[in-house]
């Protein structure tokens, strides 16, 4: 295999240059695939064609960063696995019956993207997903002896769930399924959030080679230079012809198996049949039309998100609604003040005694509170209703919690 350089280390304008194209890259970071109709929360399984590392030209990770903003993928096809591990709690499903009901606002179809894909967030996955330029996309979640597809075809997007035989129609001027609202579903999506990440406080290395759903791809290597982040490391494998991400694993500091694992199995860059974006509901399917939808709840909590959601870079601060960012990359931490009590404690008589299962008690000299975990986000809810939230550890949360005293 051939030596690989790195672009670990620069000074002055070189680095401002590279956080320039690095940015850039995370804008034109490969073309409209599946965003926009995909949406799939988090991960895609591990989709290697092992037969070795391939040996490939020699390419430092600026040139594999700009490889990326090149690329001009637009028409594919191909099969993906989801899985994701977050440590979250076992609730016997509870959790799923709550991010459905919150995404949804209560009613509307079964077929609703909003509700149907958070079952994402867990689990394994098998995916199908095809698109032809930014106009047609395609994504189907295969289940046990059930489809699951959403399609976007020029002004429509139709979602259509066989086990259930309802139909979600929208269009694309209405409908936040085709709008850049949604959350990553590809390794391509995944990797342009990462490298907006990407500045002084990164490493950007290259590290070798791969083979992923049988084609050769360089393996790009994120990681925080800070300590006290949860984040290990992030890795990208990028198809070494075409630039576009086939590959995402993020892999946890405290070591074990990926908290996100994302890449293809199977994938054709040729352009996939015009059939395949066409789609008629089945004879007497109940439709249901996103204005009819009942959606002003999740509408809402997505304006709420998008408003409170902490800046990154030189904009980390104080905004106008009270929230505060403490911090700078990849150990910025958000706190903002409920304005109450913290959570309930094991006073609180069956709830306290269920939260208390959920989260470990802290103390500080800012006072003492609750930290609820997962293997990549943490949260520390004070006894005195301050929030502090991040992907951090708890020492971290902690000492942010301390220095706010």
């Amino acid at each position: 295999m051939a030596p690989y350089a790195s672009d670990d280390s620069t000074t002055g304008g070189e680095a401002d240059e590279q956080g320039s194209r690095r940015r850039r890259a995370a804008r034109y970071v490969v073309p409209v695939t599946v965003i926009g109709v995909a949406a799939a929360t988090i991960g895609l399984v591990p989709a290697l064609a092992d037969s070795g590392d391939p040996d490939l030209p020699e390419i430092t990770a600026q040139q594999l960063i700009e490889k990326i903003a090149e690329s001009d993928v637009e028409q594919l096809s191909g099969t993906v696995k989801i899985t994701t591990d977050l440590g979250l709690p076992d609730l016997g499903g509870l959790e799923s019956g709550l991010l459905s009901g919150a995404a949804s606002g209560g009613d509307g179809s079964s077929a609703d993207p909003t509700a149907k894909l958070t079952r994402l967030a867990s689990g394994t996955h098998t995916l199908r997903v095809a698109a032809d330029g930014p106009d047609r996309q395609k994504l189907s979640l295969l289940e046990d002896a059930a489809e699951y597809s959403v399609i976007h075809n020029g002004k429509d997007v139709w979602a259509y769930d066989s086990k259930s035989g309802e139909v979600y129609h929208g269009t694309g001027a209405q409908s936040p399924k085709a709008g850049k609202e949604q959350p990553p579903a590809t390794p391509k999506d995944f990797a342009e959030e990462v490298l907006k990440a990407v500045d002084d406080t990164t490493s950007v290395t290259v590290d070798g080679t791969a083979r992923v759903a049988d084609r050769d791809a360089y393996k790009l290597v994120v990681k925080p230079k800070q300590s006290g982040s949860t984040v290990g490391a992030v890795t990208v494998a990028v198809d070494a012809e075409t630039g576009m991400p086939l590959k995402f694993t993020l892999v946890p500091a405290s070591g074990g198996s990926a908290v996100v694992d994302a890449g293809f199995t199977k994938v054709d860059f040729s352009r996939p049949a015009a059939s395949t974006f066409d789609f008629t509901p089945p004879e007497g399917a109940k439709v249901t039309e996103e204005k009819d939808a009942g959606k002003d709840f999740g509408k809402g909590f997505e304006k709420d998100l998008e408003k409170h959601a902490p800046k990154s870079g030189k904009d980390l601060g104080r905004d106008g609604d009270g929230m505060k960012t403490i911090g700078e990359g990849w150990n910025a931490i958000a706190t903002f003040d409920t304005g109450g009590e913290g959570v309930p404690s094991g006073g609180g008589g069956d709830l306290g005694g269920f939260v208390d299962s959920l989260g470990d008690k802290v103390t500080g000299e800012f006072g003492s509170g609750t930290v609820f975990s997962t293997r990549l986000i943490n949260a520390l809810v004070t006894d005195d209703g301050q929030v502090y939230v991040g992907a951090v550890t708890r020492d971290a949360l902690v000492k942010a919690a301390d220095a706010g005293k």
